[in-house]
Protein backbone atom coordinates (compact mmCIF):
# COMPACT_ATOMS: atom_id res chain seq x y z
CA UNK A 1 0.00 0.00 0.00
CA UNK A 2 1.23 3.44 -1.07
CA UNK A 3 2.52 5.79 1.93
CA UNK A 4 0.27 8.61 2.15
CA UNK A 5 1.50 12.24 0.80
CA UNK A 6 1.34 15.08 3.47
CA UNK A 7 -0.18 18.28 2.91
CA UNK A 8 3.58 19.78 2.18
CA UNK A 9 4.51 17.01 -0.04
CA UNK A 10 0.59 17.51 -1.93
CA UNK A 11 1.82 21.47 -1.99
CA UNK A 12 5.11 20.82 -3.51
CA UNK A 13 4.35 18.81 -5.97
CA UNK A 14 1.69 21.29 -6.85
CA UNK A 15 3.72 23.87 -6.90
CA UNK A 16 6.57 21.90 -9.26
CA UNK A 17 3.69 20.91 -11.63
CA UNK A 18 2.48 24.35 -12.20
CA UNK A 19 6.15 25.42 -12.44
CA UNK A 20 6.69 22.65 -15.60
CA UNK A 21 3.45 23.92 -16.95
CA UNK A 22 4.25 27.58 -17.13
CA UNK A 23 7.53 26.75 -18.43
CA UNK A 24 6.16 24.82 -21.26
CA UNK A 25 3.70 27.76 -22.14
CA UNK A 26 6.65 29.64 -22.53
CA UNK A 27 8.88 27.35 -24.81
CA UNK A 28 5.80 26.39 -26.64
CA UNK A 29 4.69 28.88 -30.01
CA UNK A 30 1.57 31.14 -29.12
CA UNK A 31 -0.80 30.25 -31.16
CA UNK A 32 -3.40 32.10 -29.59
CA UNK A 33 -3.85 35.80 -27.90
CA UNK A 34 -0.88 38.65 -28.27
CA UNK A 35 2.86 38.66 -28.08
CA UNK A 36 3.71 39.81 -24.95
CA UNK A 37 6.57 41.48 -25.83
CA UNK A 38 5.99 42.68 -29.55
CA UNK A 39 2.33 43.19 -29.24
CA UNK A 40 1.76 41.21 -32.46
CA UNK A 41 -1.04 38.50 -32.37
CA UNK A 42 -1.33 35.11 -32.99
CA UNK A 43 -2.67 35.29 -36.07
CA UNK A 44 -0.46 37.34 -37.70
CA UNK A 45 2.47 36.44 -36.51
CA UNK A 46 1.16 32.88 -37.88
CA UNK A 47 0.88 34.15 -41.32
CA UNK A 48 3.70 36.30 -41.55
CA UNK A 49 5.89 33.31 -40.76
CA UNK A 50 4.43 31.10 -43.11
CA UNK A 51 4.53 33.01 -45.66
CA UNK A 52 8.01 34.04 -45.12
CA UNK A 53 9.22 30.41 -44.89
CA UNK A 54 7.88 29.58 -48.50
CA UNK A 55 10.00 28.96 -51.14
CA UNK A 56 8.37 30.18 -54.20
CA UNK A 57 9.44 30.93 -57.48
CA UNK A 58 10.61 34.99 -57.28
CA UNK A 59 13.33 36.32 -57.82
CA UNK A 60 14.33 36.40 -53.62
CA UNK A 61 13.76 32.55 -53.47
CA UNK A 62 15.28 32.09 -56.49
CA UNK A 63 18.46 33.98 -55.03
CA UNK A 64 18.37 32.12 -51.59
CA UNK A 65 18.82 28.96 -53.68
CA UNK A 66 21.65 30.03 -55.56
CA UNK A 67 23.03 30.68 -52.47
CA UNK A 68 23.74 34.13 -50.17
CA UNK A 69 27.50 34.97 -50.17
CA UNK A 70 28.75 37.05 -47.21
CA UNK A 71 29.95 39.70 -48.71
CA UNK A 72 32.23 40.41 -45.88
CA UNK A 73 34.53 37.53 -47.10
CA UNK A 74 35.53 39.40 -49.81
CA UNK A 75 35.54 42.93 -48.71
CA UNK A 76 38.40 41.36 -46.27
CA UNK A 77 40.19 39.32 -48.89
CA UNK A 78 40.33 43.01 -50.74
CA UNK A 79 41.72 44.44 -48.09
CA UNK A 80 44.81 42.41 -47.59
CA UNK A 81 45.09 42.18 -51.36
CA UNK A 82 45.43 46.58 -51.45
CA UNK A 83 48.01 45.96 -48.30
CA UNK A 84 50.40 43.85 -50.72
CA UNK A 85 49.86 45.81 -53.33
CA UNK A 86 50.45 49.09 -52.14
CA UNK A 87 52.39 48.66 -48.80
CA UNK A 88 54.21 45.63 -48.33
CA UNK A 89 58.48 45.24 -50.18
CA UNK A 90 59.34 42.78 -47.33
CA UNK A 91 60.50 39.93 -48.37
CA UNK A 92 60.20 37.57 -45.86
CA UNK A 93 56.83 38.86 -45.35
CA UNK A 94 56.08 38.69 -48.72
CA UNK A 95 57.22 34.90 -48.86
CA UNK A 96 54.25 34.38 -45.96
CA UNK A 97 51.14 36.88 -47.48
CA UNK A 98 51.10 35.58 -50.77
CA UNK A 99 50.47 31.76 -50.09
CA UNK A 100 48.13 33.00 -47.39
CA UNK A 101 46.49 35.55 -50.24
CA UNK A 102 46.37 32.38 -52.61
CA UNK A 103 44.96 30.00 -49.58
CA UNK A 104 41.61 32.42 -48.86
CA UNK A 105 41.02 33.33 -52.63
CA UNK A 106 40.79 29.54 -53.07
CA UNK A 107 38.83 28.95 -50.40
CA UNK A 108 36.30 32.58 -51.39
CA UNK A 109 36.13 31.04 -55.14
CA UNK A 110 35.05 27.29 -53.64
CA UNK A 111 32.33 28.92 -51.80
CA UNK A 112 30.32 30.55 -54.92
CA UNK A 113 28.91 28.41 -57.94
CA UNK A 114 31.35 28.15 -60.79
CA UNK A 115 30.10 27.34 -64.19
CA UNK A 116 30.90 24.21 -66.00
CA UNK A 117 35.01 23.65 -67.09
CA UNK A 118 35.96 26.44 -64.28
CA UNK A 119 38.27 24.92 -61.94
CA UNK A 120 39.22 26.77 -58.86
CA UNK A 121 43.06 25.90 -58.76
CA UNK A 122 43.59 27.35 -62.19
CA UNK A 123 41.24 30.92 -60.96
CA UNK A 124 43.84 31.18 -58.35
CA UNK A 125 47.06 30.68 -59.73
CA UNK A 126 46.25 33.38 -62.93
CA UNK A 127 45.04 35.81 -60.43
CA UNK A 128 48.09 35.62 -58.01
CA UNK A 129 50.20 34.95 -61.19
CA UNK A 130 48.73 38.23 -62.13
CA UNK A 131 49.86 40.26 -59.45
CA UNK A 132 52.91 41.62 -60.64
CA UNK A 133 51.13 42.84 -64.07
CA UNK A 134 48.61 44.52 -61.70
CA UNK A 135 50.56 46.40 -59.25
CA UNK A 136 52.81 47.95 -62.48
CA UNK A 137 49.97 49.06 -63.99
CA UNK A 138 49.02 50.90 -60.68
CA UNK A 139 51.88 52.29 -60.73
CA UNK A 140 51.44 53.68 -64.00
CA UNK A 141 48.22 54.52 -62.69
CA UNK A 142 49.24 57.15 -59.99
CA UNK A 143 52.08 58.48 -61.86
CA UNK A 144 49.15 59.74 -64.82
CA UNK A 145 47.48 60.98 -61.61
CA UNK A 146 50.67 63.02 -60.86
CA UNK A 147 51.07 63.96 -64.16
CA UNK A 148 47.39 64.83 -64.68
CA UNK A 149 46.81 66.57 -61.47
CA UNK A 150 48.64 70.10 -60.82
CA UNK A 151 47.10 69.80 -57.05
CA UNK A 152 48.79 66.25 -56.23
CA UNK A 153 52.37 67.26 -53.91
CA UNK A 154 53.50 63.94 -53.87
CA UNK A 155 52.99 60.25 -54.85
CA UNK A 156 52.56 59.23 -51.47
CA UNK A 157 49.51 61.45 -51.28
CA UNK A 158 48.17 59.74 -54.41
CA UNK A 159 48.61 56.35 -53.12
CA UNK A 160 47.07 56.85 -49.76
CA UNK A 161 44.15 59.38 -50.49
CA UNK A 162 43.16 59.47 -54.19
CA UNK A 163 39.41 57.78 -54.29
CA UNK A 164 40.29 56.30 -58.07
CA UNK A 165 43.37 54.36 -57.02
CA UNK A 166 41.56 52.90 -54.66
CA UNK A 167 38.47 52.07 -56.91
CA UNK A 168 41.05 51.37 -60.07
CA UNK A 169 43.16 48.80 -57.54
CA UNK A 170 39.93 46.78 -56.70
CA UNK A 171 38.78 46.89 -60.42
CA UNK A 172 42.01 45.31 -61.90
CA UNK A 173 42.04 41.87 -59.51
CA UNK A 174 38.01 42.34 -60.15
CA UNK A 175 37.96 42.43 -63.45
CA UNK A 176 40.79 39.35 -63.43
CA UNK A 177 37.82 36.84 -61.49
CA UNK A 178 35.54 38.31 -64.09
CA UNK A 179 37.53 37.25 -67.23
CA UNK A 180 37.75 34.00 -65.48
CA UNK A 181 34.03 33.58 -65.32
CA UNK A 182 33.61 33.83 -61.24
CA UNK A 183 30.54 34.71 -60.19
CA UNK A 184 29.06 36.75 -57.37
CA UNK A 185 33.06 37.74 -55.86
CA UNK A 186 33.70 40.86 -58.62
CA UNK A 187 30.65 42.46 -58.17
CA UNK A 188 30.81 42.60 -54.58
CA UNK A 189 34.44 43.78 -54.38
CA UNK A 190 33.50 46.61 -57.14
CA UNK A 191 30.45 47.03 -54.82
CA UNK A 192 32.62 48.00 -51.55
CA UNK A 193 35.28 50.20 -53.74
CA UNK A 194 31.99 51.76 -55.14
CA UNK A 195 30.42 52.11 -51.66
CA UNK A 196 33.85 53.37 -49.94
CA UNK A 197 34.97 56.11 -53.33
CA UNK A 198 32.00 56.70 -55.04
CA UNK A 199 33.62 55.71 -58.23
CA UNK A 200 31.07 52.87 -59.69
CA UNK A 201 33.41 50.26 -61.88
CA UNK A 202 31.78 47.26 -63.54
CA UNK A 203 34.15 44.31 -63.18
CA UNK A 204 33.36 43.56 -66.80
CA UNK A 205 34.92 46.75 -68.10
CA UNK A 206 38.24 46.91 -69.90
CA UNK A 207 40.15 49.82 -69.00
CA UNK A 208 43.84 50.45 -70.27
CA UNK A 209 46.95 51.67 -68.93
CA UNK A 210 47.74 55.26 -66.95
CA UNK A 211 43.86 55.94 -66.58
CA UNK A 212 42.99 58.69 -63.71
CA UNK A 213 39.71 59.77 -62.68
CA UNK A 214 40.09 63.05 -61.09
CA UNK A 215 37.54 63.27 -58.27
CA UNK A 216 35.58 61.07 -59.02
CA UNK A 217 32.36 61.33 -57.50
CA UNK A 218 29.73 59.60 -59.45
CA UNK A 219 31.96 58.31 -62.40
CA UNK A 220 30.10 55.36 -63.59
CA UNK A 221 31.82 52.85 -66.14
CA UNK A 222 29.35 49.82 -67.40
CA UNK A 223 30.46 46.24 -67.95
CA UNK A 224 31.34 46.63 -71.72
CA UNK A 225 33.05 49.63 -71.83
CA UNK A 226 36.02 49.96 -73.07
CA UNK A 227 38.96 52.20 -72.19
CA UNK A 228 41.96 52.75 -73.88
CA UNK A 229 45.49 53.84 -72.31
CA UNK A 230 46.24 57.41 -71.04
CA UNK A 231 42.51 58.28 -70.57
CA UNK A 232 41.19 61.10 -68.21
CA UNK A 233 37.89 61.27 -66.39
CA UNK A 234 36.56 63.82 -64.52
CA UNK A 235 33.53 63.64 -61.76
CA UNK A 236 30.02 62.78 -63.20
CA UNK A 237 31.14 61.12 -66.17
CA UNK A 238 28.79 58.09 -67.33
CA UNK A 239 30.16 55.84 -69.51
CA UNK A 240 26.60 53.96 -69.85
CA UNK A 241 24.15 52.06 -72.10
CA UNK A 242 21.05 53.49 -73.62
CA UNK A 243 18.16 51.45 -71.91
CA UNK A 244 16.74 48.37 -72.97
CA UNK A 245 12.61 47.28 -73.46
CA UNK A 246 14.00 43.61 -72.01
CA UNK A 247 17.39 43.88 -70.56
CA UNK A 248 17.58 39.91 -71.08
CA UNK A 249 18.12 40.13 -74.78
CA UNK A 250 20.80 42.70 -74.29
CA UNK A 251 22.73 40.59 -72.21
CA UNK A 252 26.00 39.72 -73.27
CA UNK A 253 25.86 41.79 -75.79
CA UNK A 254 28.29 45.71 -76.03
CA UNK A 255 25.97 48.15 -74.52
CA UNK A 256 28.78 50.58 -73.36
CA UNK A 257 31.12 52.87 -75.64
CA UNK A 258 34.57 52.81 -76.28
CA UNK A 259 36.97 55.48 -75.66
CA UNK A 260 40.69 55.17 -77.92
CA UNK A 261 43.69 56.25 -76.35
CA UNK A 262 44.64 59.52 -74.71
CA UNK A 263 41.06 60.42 -74.21
CA UNK A 264 39.45 63.49 -71.80
CA UNK A 265 36.09 63.50 -70.74
CA UNK A 266 35.19 66.45 -69.03
CA UNK A 267 32.71 66.75 -65.54
CA UNK A 268 28.88 65.62 -66.06
CA UNK A 269 29.45 63.97 -69.42
CA UNK A 270 26.91 61.34 -70.73
CA UNK A 271 28.70 58.86 -73.66
CA UNK A 272 25.98 56.07 -74.19
CA UNK A 273 25.51 53.36 -76.59
CA UNK A 274 27.67 50.13 -77.24
CA UNK A 275 28.29 51.47 -80.78
CA UNK A 276 29.59 54.81 -79.52
CA UNK A 277 32.91 55.25 -80.39
CA UNK A 278 35.18 57.96 -79.29
CA UNK A 279 38.48 58.76 -81.74
CA UNK A 280 41.92 58.47 -80.10
CA UNK A 281 43.14 62.16 -78.61
CA UNK A 282 39.25 63.32 -78.62
CA UNK A 283 37.96 66.05 -75.97
CA UNK A 284 35.11 65.57 -74.46
CA UNK A 285 33.72 69.06 -72.99
CA UNK A 286 31.56 68.97 -69.12
CA UNK A 287 27.50 68.15 -69.77
CA UNK A 288 27.66 66.98 -72.61
CA UNK A 289 25.25 64.04 -74.23
CA UNK A 290 26.68 61.83 -76.74
CA UNK A 291 25.23 58.91 -78.27
CA UNK A 292 27.19 59.14 -81.55
CA UNK A 293 30.69 58.66 -82.60
CA UNK A 294 33.14 60.89 -83.11
CA UNK A 295 36.52 61.22 -84.86
CA UNK A 296 39.76 60.89 -83.27
CA UNK A 297 41.21 64.60 -82.43
CA UNK A 298 37.29 65.77 -81.96
CA UNK A 299 36.86 68.28 -79.59
CA UNK A 300 32.71 68.26 -78.57
CA UNK A 301 31.58 70.77 -76.45
CA UNK A 302 27.80 71.64 -75.32
CA UNK A 303 25.98 74.57 -76.63
CA UNK A 304 26.49 77.13 -73.63
CA UNK A 305 23.11 78.25 -71.55
CA UNK A 306 22.03 81.73 -72.23
CA UNK A 307 22.66 83.73 -69.31
CA UNK A 308 19.72 86.14 -68.17
CA UNK A 309 20.67 89.24 -66.43
CA UNK A 310 18.06 91.54 -64.83
CA UNK A 311 18.18 94.64 -62.73
CA UNK A 312 16.66 95.27 -59.88
CA UNK A 313 13.23 97.21 -60.00
CA UNK A 314 12.25 99.74 -57.36
CA UNK A 315 10.34 98.41 -54.57
CA UNK A 316 12.06 95.12 -54.98
CA UNK A 317 13.77 93.72 -52.20
CA UNK A 318 17.28 95.44 -51.73
CA UNK A 319 20.61 93.50 -52.17
CA UNK A 320 21.31 93.84 -48.91
CA UNK A 321 17.99 92.25 -47.42
CA UNK A 322 18.78 89.23 -50.11
CA UNK A 323 21.06 86.16 -49.48
CA UNK A 324 24.63 85.90 -50.67
CA UNK A 325 26.01 82.82 -52.31
CA UNK A 326 30.12 82.76 -51.97
CA UNK A 327 30.68 80.05 -54.81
Amino acid sequence: MAPRQTDAARDETTSRDETDETSARRSAPALTGVDADSGVDAATLQRTVEALSECHDDALSKAVCEGIFDPQQAIDWIGRYKRLLLYERDRSALRAEVPALAGRLRELVSAVPLPAGVEVETVVTRAIARLPEIRTWLSEDVEAAFEGDPAAKSFAEIVVSYPSIKAILVHRIAHELYVQQVPLLPRIMSEHAHDRTGIDIHPGARIGRRFFIDHGTGVVIGETAEIGDGVKLYQGVTLGALSPRHGESARGVKRHPTLEDDVTVYAGAKILGGDTVIGRGSVIGGNVWLIDSVPPGSKVVAEPPRQRVRRRQDGEASAAMQLHWDI
